[in-house]
């Protein structure tokens, strides 16, 4: 049993008998105290409060405040009134009711016999401030949250700077794993860039309550990203396994001698601070559900395949395309509804010579396009993020000789071993060709080999908290050898809209259930980074407008 909570059950032995004294006191039989659930009804009774509490009381997580509530309820009876009186009876409560149960000079009093009792001005602000945070935790936690776009990801549906409040509700809250954290701070202390905001010494298991909808094909979701169980907090905004898989790719091409595995997680152990999150307080993604529980799916140049059929595309999606001809300004792009961003991304190639290497031999040989162009055309090469509207009106431009659509070709593994399941020798894939893959249902069961093993090693161990163990060609799942596994949860496949500009499964693969936050449901501010108050940086026509 986890210590902290045979630690609870101990100390649960001494409140029960004060309580149970307590109800002798206001009298109630005190063998009330040890019957599940009625207990609650009598304790209600006890400390005068209405009966519809027992709603709260019997609802998970919920729960431990309204027990935290029933304490400070419970010596008011006792005429205990002052704040270090009351933050007594609800931190040392096993402590605090048996001394009120057994003292006989600590009388129980109904509410009407109590002499009144006037606050300070103090008390009531302290009184009000708990109250709010208390208040503001419940409904963050389980009725919506502020949410800001950081990215462009999902360009042009959700811009950088949307400012979107998201809702619990939709898919059914879940109970926080970390209770006990810092408020209205994710995972790291404010005016700091290392303090956990949260403790761990408890934690509680994953439950949702039950929401309005499930999960949708085409559904844009928030959800705690998978790989954000390992962070490198020096460079938090990186997927850690892949900083690990490129340490591991650099060490081992430079060492004379055969492959050394394991070099690249040493190495950035050793030099960085490396911490793990619990899931709720990974980073929060907000991506389009391409795939449900159960799909199959496959890319076929860059077209999206659900059960073997084409996927609904969304209206504003973008690809990268090569362009070649005479530049476009800055002003131009703006016109064309074209971001900073993309703006940048668009000039880079003229500014600065290495993002011009990387375009010429990391990009264009592992893609459809690269015997298109002349050698003069490639000296002037650029690339440029569009939507279908957008290139249909730049390809008319007089500006542009050329506008290709970058798509990587079939079995062209690329970005150094970045696409789920980072096994380019079994599986070739990229972002544009990809699987055909299935998406992980509760209760499936699929076959397991040596081969594929990889697509399923992380839920195995990671998401369902198993043991594998790979010897002798066998796969070892909790010290049974397998050729067979059932899924416990549901999962989903998760894609930007801006597919090229884009970390999601195709690089990190199946987001579980019990990392689901909700959905965006309202735009209530939106600001353009890049603009000043006075020169259109709210974004007027996007205020109030559903995702």
């Amino acid at each position: 049993m986890n210590t902290f909570y045979l630690v609870v059950s101990i100390l649960t032995i001494p409140g029960l008998i004060g309580l149970m004294k307590i109800f002798q006191k206001a009298g109630f039989n005190q063998w009330y105290a040890l019957i599940p659930f009625y207990n609650a009804y009598i304790w209600l009774k006890v400390i005068e409060k209405p009966l519809w509490w027992l709603i709260f009381v019997f609802m998970p997580f919920i729960n431990i405040f309204m027990l935290f509530l029933m304490f400070v309820e419970t010596v008011k009876t006792f005429n205990k009134n002052l704040l270090w009186e009351q933050a007594l009876a609800a931190i040392f409560s096993f402590a605090y009711l048996p001394y009120l149960g057994f003292s006989e000079n600590e009388k129980y009093q109904l509410k009407e016999q109590r002499p009144p009792f006037t606050k300070s001005k103090t008390r009531e602000w302290v009184d009000a401030i708990i109250f709010a945070v208390f208040a503001a935790t419940i409904i963050r936690t389980f009725v919506f949250e502020a949410y800001t776009i950081p990215t462009p990801s999902m360009e042009k549906s959700l811009l950088v700077g949307d400012y979107l409040f998201v809702s619990k509700l939709t898919y059914g809250p879940k109970i926080p794993n970390t209770p006990i954290a810092f408020p209205f701070v994710h995972h790291t202390m404010p005016l700091s860039a290392t303090a956990k905001s949260y403790v761990e010494w408890i934690t509680l298991p994953y439950h949702r309550y039950f929401g309005f909808k499930t999960i949708k094909n085409n559904d844009v979701v928030v959800f705690n990203y998978p790989s954000g169980d390992t962070v490198v907090l020096e460079r938090q905004n990186e997927d850690y396994y892949q900083i690990v898989r490129s340490e591991e790719m650099e060490l081992n091409d430079g060492m004379h001698g055969p492959y050394k595995e394991g070099m690249g997680r040493k190495n950035i152990w050793k030099t960085y601070h490396v911490v793990a999150r619990p899931v709720d307080k990974r980073e929060n993604y907000i991506k389009r559900c391409i795939g449900i529980a159960g799909d199959t799916l496959k890319i076929i140049d860059q077209e999206v395949y659900i059960n073997g059929k084409i996927a609904e595309k969304p209206e504003n999606l973008e690809f990268q395309y090569y362009i070649i001809g005479n530049k476009f300004g800055p002003k131009e792009l703006q016109k064309m509804g074209m971001s900073n961003d993309d703006i940048d991304g668009y000039t880079q190639f003229n500014k600065y010579p290495q993002a011009r290497y990387y375009l010429l031999n990391e990009i264009l040989p592992f893609t459809t396009a690269d015997s298109l162009f002349s050698a003069e055309e490639l000296s002037s090469i650029s690339m440029i993020n569009l939507t279908d509207a957008m290139a249909q009106t730049i390809k008319k431009s007089p500006k542009v000789n050329k506008l290709v659509k970058v798509i990587y070709k079939a079995g062209a593994a690329n970005n150094q071993n970045a696409i789920f399941p980072h096994s380019p020798i079994d599986y070739p894939w990229n972002q544009d060709n990809f699987g055909p893959i299935i998406i992980p249902q509760k209760g499936q069961t699929v076959a397991i080999n040596m081969k594929n093993i990889v697509l399923y090693k992380k839920i195995i161990e990671i998401y369902e908290q198993n043991t594998l163990k790979i010897t002798d060609n066998q796969i070892l799942i909790n010290g049974i050898a397998l050729n067979n596994y059932t899924f416990k949860m549901n999962y989903y496949w998760m894609m930007g809209d801006n597919r090229q500009n884009s970390a999601d499964s195709r690089f990190w693969g199946f987001v579980p259930e019990d990392h689901i936050v909700g959905t965006p449901s309202l735009i209530w501010l939106s600001l353009d980074k890049d603009k000043s108050l006075t020169k259109g940086k709210i974004r007027w026509d996007r205020i109030f407008k559903l995702p």
